[in-house]
């Protein structure tokens, strides 16, 4: 349960609904319910703090959860950001998925590890992982999106600025919440981004090549500097082309105001202003001259011009289309493998443009952690959050690597179970008995178990992916109770409803007892006790060793074999898949693991100071895809040797298996 809930904003702005002008622009089911939770306020749960990369004076946070949460976390502890940008699901339809690679073992011999470098490893050593779904109906969408935004919105300072980014699919339904949550006053640009040149063999449509970004402040008091662009502006440099001799080339611009102002209309010198008058003060106009930066015709019928030096030239402002960065390169440095990863130069614009040194800069749906490592290069403290581990993981060893100091940070809101919210979905439909799926019932229904005297019992499970069902409270029973009952056929007699919080299950169960809608049993039931014990951490097999290496002393623990029923399955599963689409001319060769079942590490790290609580990091070593070793963020040639070393005697042992699965060994 929440430890309390912590109020979306202070007080109602005056004369303002909640929800009012969106409702009366755009209707859709469930904006009530929005409208209540959002009276409720953000659900505050305990947080554990899973490690200390560095001093982390600053207080950069990796967070694990939900955005709401996480704003919740924030506004309790009184911390504000002065910059939001979030690459949200696009409500599109696409399922994401994250690419597994077997790694190197490290004891097979050097003639099996050269005959190994000439396999296509994405083909043969590499399975695909779901991570999330960006499955959502419209509806949905929009009650997720709306909490979501306010929630974000709770935290920013008096002088922040977000930016959105979203394409064709749902853009245009987001613009609309966004114009009601931070007013169409504080809109200040639709950013377009061409990502790509073209699409190729578009048939019936027009190729879909660009994103939107939708910028907006908290007010008109904000943080702004126009990025300026020199690249691709060869048309623009040769207008520089005047020289008075001493080597300095500038170009001529008129000093004509566009609009008329009194005050700007004077004669200088003898020469007459322009029919608006000039574009300066007359003060401005005289230091320009003692700068010598004025140009004065002999015609004092003619206008003088201003001089534009271009070793003073910093670029061309940006417009709000971007046409410059593109989608990284399959080949790039800071490719990391992760579905959706934005370049690192579309955050260096935005943060650049929207913040100064030491801002806080946020992303509630971070990924690949880009802006959080853009944050960080920039000299601005970042807040990183996303519910998937392998986010947070890809994240925390993306910023290890370039020097960055934060803590990492768990949310216990009970839906960190499993690695993503699609593996626990899939994994809670496997451990309810008799679950089936019935196409005839409404999807708010996860599936029936057939009951020998009652028929069939349409079962509800919360959608993980979709905050607002993961408490149960009366506003949900009360949607239950007159949406989707109503709907199911005349002959059921049972519903079964799961859940993993709840608020108050008293409450809930009275308020049940004394609505008269219906006649059907509702029977309550905790998720978690579903899933205890399944989580079973992987075996490791392993030994200690005192080494002696470059004159110092120290530790090595030796693995000696590693086993992941969790990684197997995958492989199995994938194997299995793969066979059944498999040709005469294009046969597959099944991924086959060794017996030291060494291939399926891909982290390990070792904590000298404590065998308990909190991750101290004392050496770690993370192998790429290629089977190299990245010894404490640094990239090496070298092969993992199957062991980590450190100078201090361990007391603990993580291991990462290539799925994102750690497991914590006592040594």
């Amino acid at each position: 349960m929440p430890i309390k809930y912590v109020p979306f904003i202070p007080e109602p702005v005056e004369g303002q609904a909640v929800l009012g002008n969106f409702n009366r622009v755009l209707k859709y089911k469930g904006a009530d319910d929005v409208s209540m939770v959002l009276q409720r306020g953000m659900p505050l749960y305990e947080i554990d703090k899973q490690e200390t990369v560095g001093n982390n004076t600053d207080s950069n946070l990796l967070i694990r959860g939900e955005c709401v949460s996480a704003c919740a976390y924030l506004k309790e502890q009184g911390k504000a950001v002065d910059l939001v940008y979030i690459d949200p699901p696009f409500a599109s339809g696409a399922d994401y998925a994250k690419k597994v690679y077997i790694r190197r073992n490290p004891k097979v011999s050097e003639a099996i590890m050269e005959a190994e470098q000439e396999l296509d490893i994405d083909d043969l050593r590499a399975f695909e992982e779901k991570m999330y779904g960006d499955v959502w109906d419209k509806e949905k969408y929009l009650n997720w999106m709306y909490e979501n935004l306010m929630a974000i919105k709770a935290v920013m300072s008096e002088i922040a600025s977000i930016y959105v980014h979203l394409d064709y699919h749902i853009g245009h339904y987001v613009k609309i919440l966004l114009d009601e949550i931070f007013g169409e006053d504080n809109f200040r640009n639709e950013i377009v981004w061409k990502r790509k040149q073209g699409n190729l063999g578009q048939t019936n449509q027009y190729g879909i090549v660009t994103d939107s970004i939708f910028y907006y402040t908290m007010s008109d008091n904000y943080n702004f500097e126009t990025p300026l662009v020199k690249e691709g502006q060869e048309k623009y440099i040769k207008r520089f082309k005047y020289d008075d001799g001493d080597g300095r080339k500038y170009r001529l611009s008129p000093l004509i105001s566009p609009s008329y102002s009194p005050s700007l209309v004077y004669t200088y010198k003898g020469y007459n202003p322009p029919k608006n008058g000039w574009s300066v003060s007359p003060e401005t106009m005289e230091r320009y001259e003692k700068e010598g930066r004025l140009k004065f015709p002999k015609d004092k019928s003619q206008r003088i011009e201003r001089k534009q030096y271009i070793d003073e030239w910093g670029g061309s402002p940006i417009q709000n289309l971007w046409t410059d960065i593109f989608v990284i390169n399959p080949v790039a440095v800071e490719r990391l493998d992760y579905a959706t990863q934005k370049p690192e130069a579309l955050l260096e614009r935005i943060i650049n443009a929207s913040s100064n040194t030491c801002a806080v800069v946020a992303d509630f749906f971070g990924g690949s952690g880009v802006t959080a490592a853009v944050a960080n290069k920039l000299g601005r403290r970042f807040i990183h959050c996303d519910i998937g581990i392998n986010s947070i993981q890809t994240t925390r060893d993306r910023l290890k690597a370039d020097g960055a100091e934060f803590d990492v940070l768990e949310i216990k809101d009970g839906v960190q179970l499993y690695r993503n919210p699609v593996q626990t979905m899939n994994k809670i439909k496997t451990l309810i008995p008799g679950l089936k799926n019935e196409d005839s019932l409404d999807s708010f229904w996860e599936g029936t178990i057939s009951d020998s005297k009652l028929g069939i019992v349409p079962v509800y499970v919360p959608n993980l992916m979709d905050s607002t069902t993961k408490l149960l409270d009366v506003f949900l029973i009360n949607r239950i109770l007159h949406q989707a009952i109503p709907e199911l056929d005349s002959n059921v007699k049972k519903v079964i409803v799961y859940y993993i919080d709840i608020t108050n299950e008293e409450e809930i169960r009275k308020f049940i007892s004394e609505d008269d809608s219906t006649t059907i049993e509702i029977e309550l039931r905790d998720l978690k006790t579903v899933l205890d014990d399944v989580i079973i951490g992987d075996y490791a097999k392993f030994h200690l060793e005192e080494v002696y290496e470059d004159l110092f002393g120290g530790y090595a623990v030796i693995i000696d074999k590693f086993i992941s029923d969790r990684v197997w399955g995958k492989i199995t599963e994938f194997n299995q898949k793969a066979i059944l689409n498999a040709t005469e001319k294009r046969p597959y060769k099944p991924i086959e693991i060794s017996e030291d079942g060494l291939e399926l590490i891909e982290f390990l790290s070792v904590d000298c100071i404590s065998n308990d609580n909190e991750w101290h990091s004392d050496g770690e070593i993370k192998i790429d895809k290629n089977g190299y070793a990245i010894v404490n963020g640094e990239k090496t040639k070298e092969f993992w040797d199957g062991r980590i070393c450190c100078r201090e005697k361990p007391l603990r042992l993580k291991i990462r298996n290539i799925c994102g699965d750690e497991t914590i060994y006592d040594l």
